[in-house]
């Protein structure tokens, strides 16, 4: 047995309880922020009702779309043989919630962090990982804009947010993910970066944002 195969099994996909409580925070907060934006209670634009509303239909788009971006570079990292766990950023998430009161999103809550012995391609797997995770949910969430009401509408912000999230993700700079992929294979990231960003602006330009 290899080094590398003894460590894939000796490392298992689980969550500590800190990292479960991350993930929850994250995932409550970014809703909540989105929801700000669809439905500005604060503003007194909209009935508690509606914001609820929001608050749950951001739960199923937004926070799934982040979880399963973060979930699927543990995941990936895991089978790198690293030790990988998600840590939420406190102010970042502070951020997120004080930007959608003035009426925008800026949304960092948090990244896996991962140790161990490992190579340029398999960090660049790692980072891709997140991205096509949204391309992929973006295809997933497609179907349901056929239906009328509120599946419709989580169909519609579902592909968007996705599409948003690869293409942003994709950024070479900082703590983003595109600056890894691009450091591995620059064709890789030209391929995956181009394709969400189009995909992300032809969208918006057809569709909107599919909120009156």
């Amino acid at each position: 047995m290899s080094v590398r195969t003894r460590q894939r099994s000796e490392t298992e996909l689980s969550f500590s309880d800190k990292e479960l409580f991350d993930l929850a925070l994250a995932w409550i907060t970014l809703s909540v922020a989105f929801a700000l934006l669809l439905a500005p209670i604060h503003l007194g634009r909209t009935d508690p009702i509606t914001f609820v509303l929001a608050v749950g239909l951001s739960f199923v788009t937004v926070g799934v779309a982040f979880l399963l971006h973060e979930l699927a570079h543990k995941v990936v990292a895991i089978e790198y043989g690293q030790i990988a766990e998600f840590r939420a950023d406190y102010q970042m998430l502070f951020l997120a919630i004080m930007s959608a009161l003035v009426g925008f999103l800026f949304a960092a809550p948090g990244a896996v962090y991962h140790r161990g012995r490992i190579t340029k391609q398999e960090n660049g797997h790692i980072a891709l990982a997140g991205p096509v995770t949204n391309l992929l949910l973006a295809v997933l969430f497609f179907p349901l804009m056929v239906f009328p009401g509120i599946l419709g509408t989580i169909g519609h912000l579902g592909v968007l947010i996705n599409l948003f999230l690869a293409a942003f993700n994709m950024i070479p700079f900082g703590p983003l993910d595109g600056k890894s992929v691009l450091q591995w294979s620059k064709p890789v990231f030209a391929v995956v970066f181009g394709a969400s960003l189009l995909l992300a602006i032809g969208f918006y330009s057809l569709f909107g944002i599919g909120l009156s």
